[in-house]
């Protein structure tokens, strides 16, 4: 089993829990002396500095949340001057205002250390070769992955995004072991390889494939893999946190959180710690940002967060494939409806692609839901009563997951928009007045 940094990363439970706290107090001093935000927001919350005494006492500070970041726009949460700002990333900011997240040099050592870890976890050496489909610049997701590859001795080869045939061409030419893309660009770059009648198996050295930036299901997972022959790798991060930082280890049993960098708590509806393996909200603190400190971020994220040490013998908890967002949950008629619960059905499907779109309609009040998935090539035929049998599994099976009918519509293969970066799977056409 090989480790980037085996002392931290199997470090005795009770030891990270100790330094967690050493970090946590550290942080929050810091913050109340430099942050007036997170001053004021102490103040009044009743909580100063001296009553952070064990990680219990976590819960007495204050959460953050996105609305935060967009009112403090462009940087008024930095707590570091110009001088020490080494870099910026800015997120999309298309539910709002983007988020402007600025780094020290300790911030990108700690980034890259974090990726470091992760990629050797997935089992990534300086003898691979990384293409990164993903893009450069303001985005996170291109030089996070570079850098952190580059820490572990990789090659790496910033492909960006875009013009897929040259990307499948990269991987042909070149002894390409392992690519960072989304799910999504991943399926269409498979593909665009049957078109170009290139077989990834027998035709290049890719093994390794480190996806994310969306969410996608172990539906999806299973679908990939047994279409192309690599290991799928799920990964985590936001702009806020520092973009991509965790990874999956090839257990595949969870993404590992480094807890010396992140504390992550989960928590119900009501705010109060879930127990482990139970569903909540993803709140985290990171512990050794400069310029831009979070504590108690709400990441808005649900999932779980097992504490069992892995098979792999890392102890950092693992943290399970996401179930949906709190601010992405539809609710059609009452019912709380997740795409994710849409796309992880069309992954037991075997006769549907990777490729929908979910359009919410509201009709004299009346909500209505709509899914438009491609059916694949192989399951393509002019005979209607199979279509039709088809259509039917596919309602029937929505029907058993949401509680609520939805209008299906199944599209030819290749119809349906491709996208290199985030997927956009949901138009919410509702508008009341």
């Amino acid at each position: 089993m090989n480790y980037w940094n085996k002392a931290i990363e199997t470090m005795p439970l009770k030891d990270i829990k100790a330094l967690q706290l050493k970090l946590l107090k550290k942080n929050v001093s810091e913050m109340y002396e430099t942050s007036k935000f997170y001053h004021d927001k102490m103040v009044a919350a009743g909580v100063k500095p001296a009553d952070i005494r064990t990680l219990d006492d976590l819960r007495k500070l204050p959460t953050m949340k996105k609305s935060d970041l967009r009112e403090n726009y462009p940087d008024k949460l930095f707590v570091r001057p110009y001088s020490e700002i080494l870099r910026y990333h800015v997120s999309s900011g298309t539910t709002g205002k983007p988020t402007v997240v600025g780094y020290t040099r300790n911030d990108i050592e700690n980034w890259s250390e974090s990726l470091a870890r992760a990629f050797t976890s997935s089992g990534l050496t300086k003898n691979d070769i990384l293409q990164i489909s993903m893009g450069y610049g303001l985005f996170t997701g291109g030089l996070g992955k570079h850098y952190g590859a580059e820490k572990i001795g990789a090659t790496v080869l910033p492909a960006g995004t875009g013009n897929t045939a040259r990307q499948i061409e990269l991987m042909l030419d070149l002894p390409v072991t392992a690519i960072a893309a989304t799910p999504s660009y991943m399926f269409h770059i498979a593909d665009v390889c049957d078109k170009m009648g290139v077989d990834i198996r027998r035709d290049t050295k890719l093994r390794v494939g480190i996806l994310g930036a969306e969410p996608w299901s172990e539906n999806m997972r299973r679908k990939l893999q047994e279409r192309t022959g690599i290991l799928a790798q799920n990964c985590y991060g936001t702009s806020e946190m520092s973009g991509p930082m965790f990874t999956e280890c090839t257990e595949q049993k969870g993404i590992h959180v480094w807890q010396d960098l992140c504390l992550m708590e989960i928590l119900d509806k009501n705010g109060d710690p879930c127990a482990d393996g139970e569903r909540g909200e993803m709140v985290m603190t990171m512990l050794q940002k400069e310029a831009f400190p979070l504590i108690r971020y709400k990441m808005g994220d649900i999932s779980t967060l097992e504490w069992e040490k892995c098979a792999c013998g890392r102890t950092h908890p693992r943290l399970q494939r996401l179930s949906g967002r709190t601010d992405d949950m539809l609710i059609i008629r009452g019912i709380n409806v997740f795409p994710s619960q849409i796309e992880d059905v069309i992954g037991e499907m075997d006769f549907l692609a990777p490729f929908y779109h979910i359009t919410v309609d509201a009709v004299n009040y009346m909500d209505s839901i709509a899914v438009e998935v491609e059916v694949t090539k192989q399951a393509l035929t002019d005979d209607m009563t199979k279509m039709e049998k088809m259509k039917a599994e596919f309602d029937r099976r929505l029907r058993v997951v949401l509680n609520i009918k939805a209008d299906i519509k199944l599209a030819l293969p290749g119809s349906m928009p491709r996208t290199e970066g985030k997927a956009k799977h949901v138009t919410d056409n509702r508008k009341y007045d």
